[in-house]
């Protein structure tokens, strides 16, 4: 995957998409290396809770690893409760650079 670019992570059942995930590469200035960001997950509602969204992120997390990455990151909607389960029990969770300063908040401006 070359620097800066797009990864698609596809899940099928039977020869039909099931599951997708867009994985865009980014670069961590506080750790000076790569990081892959996870940017859209989805999994067909017929097919959830069959363990898809598990094999796409161990295919993501191959591919960060093979690019040396330092993190992959993602965000998730704060009511999002079922999304936010699967996210922990693959170990991800809340983003601080230093426990003493506290959660990194992610904001936005629209234009």
């Amino acid at each position: 995957m070359p620097e800066g670019s797009t990864e698609i992570v596809e899940a099928d059942v039977d020869g039909a998409p099931a599951g997708l995930m867009v994985c865009l590469e980014g670069f961590s200035t506080f750790a000076c290396k790569p990081l892959l960001n996870i940017h859209d997950v989805v999994v067909a509602k017929k097919h959830r809770g069959k363990g898809l969204a598990n094999l796409m992120f161990a295919r993501a997390e191959a591919i960060a690893r093979e690019l040396g990455c330092c993190k992959m990151t993602l965000e998730v909607l704060e009511g999002n409760r079922t999304a936010q389960a699967v996210y922990k029990s693959l170990g991800f969770g809340g983003y601080e650079l230093d426990p003493k300063t506290g959660k990194a908040m992610f904001w936005q401006k629209l234009l």
